[in-house]
């Protein structure tokens, strides 16, 4: 029987913890040879295209995301798992929640194994989905004490401070200023749709660790070089897909592509991450390509044991 998911289904099953935990395996499955994860695909429509990211572990399970950017108000992704042994579809998850909680997850990995044991503070530069899962999952990773928020919109700023306060239990406040939100913060978010620069380095504090989602391609990108300058440590979850990028992702190309380490061989003990508390670590999020549908198995394996 094929499993269905709709996003009140995917919120209510996984929790921080667990889908933290799916992406650390995959992240070490991929850099292991053990999962296929291409970089995504693209089909132009006229208009807008439809994008596509598949994953294969083998003997297990293959599956695909697929979104578009048509920019539609009601537009949905939608993930598909296949059991590898009989082709059979097991489960399909159609909406938002997973491939937020997905991103979270993956920023979550990045935190553990890249920020300082220590760390304790987040400052976080956008109010949207990708921002509160980035928070929720560094919650399952950190014993935060404090959050700080800025957002173009006072009104998202402060609806931001007050979900992280009864949802996670953590202090948090809203600020007018992107560098009141991430000086001498210990872990900064980046999680906006900006095309230009809305982080300057110099507010950053030495150790801290920046994980930054939104666009960082050339040209169009939401942190400047000035951040890859300073930054001794810089990550990816998928290296293939960072060359991959159409216009090239800022880290990927000289002088910096030679210093892109892959987080699933430093989750796995094979790459050097930080090696003292001053360092400066960026995490370019890319978006490991299987890793939603390796979050909807997690997932589908949790709705049959707890049935």
């Amino acid at each position: 029987m094929t499993l269905l998911y709709a996003d009140s289904e995917v919120a209510a099953a996984l929790d921080a913890s667990t889908t933290v935990d799916a992406m650390r395996a995959a992240l070490v499955a991929a850099y292991e040879g053990r999962l296929v994860a291409p970089p995504r695909a693209t089909a132009p429509l006229g208009g807008g295209r439809l994008m596509f990211t598949a994953g294969h572990l083998a003997g297990e399970w293959y599956g695909f995301r697929s979104y578009d950017t048509f920019g539609h108000l009601e537009g949905e992704q939608l993930v598909v798992l296949h059991d590898a042994r009989t082709g059979a579809v097991r489960a399909v998850a159609v909406g938002e929640e997973l491939g937020s909680r997905r991103t979270g997850g993956l920023g979550g990995v990045a935190v553990d194994a890249l920020a300082r044991p220590d760390a304790a503070t987040v400052g976080v530069i956008g109010s949207g989905r990708q921002a509160w899962t980035q928070v929720w999952a560094t919650a399952a990773v950190r014993p935060l004490r404090e959050v700080v928020v800025h957002s173009r919109s006072a009104a998202r700023r402060d609806a931001f401070a007050a979900r992280v306060r009864a949802e996670l239990g953590v202090p948090a406040r809203p600020v007018a200023d992107p560098g009141e939100a991430v000086r001498g913060r210990d872990v900064v978010v980046l999680a906006t749709t900006s095309v230009t620069p809305v982080l300057r380095a110099a507010d950053l504090s030495p150790g801290t660790h920046v994980n930054a989602v939104g666009f960082k391609q050339r040209d169009r990108s939401e942190f400047g070089t000035d951040l890859l300058d300073v930054a001794e440590l810089l990550v990816t979850d998928s290296p293939a897909q960072a060359a991959d990028y159409r216009p090239p992702m800022l880290a990927a190309e000289p002088p910096y592509t030679r210093r892109l380490r892959d987080l699933g061989g430093i989750v796995a003990g094979a790459v050097a991450g930080r090696t003292s508390a001053d360092q400066v670590s960026v995490f370019c999020s890319t978006g490991l390509a299987g890793t939603e549908v390796f979050l909807l198995d997690a997932l589908t394996r949790v709705a049959v044991a707890t049935r």
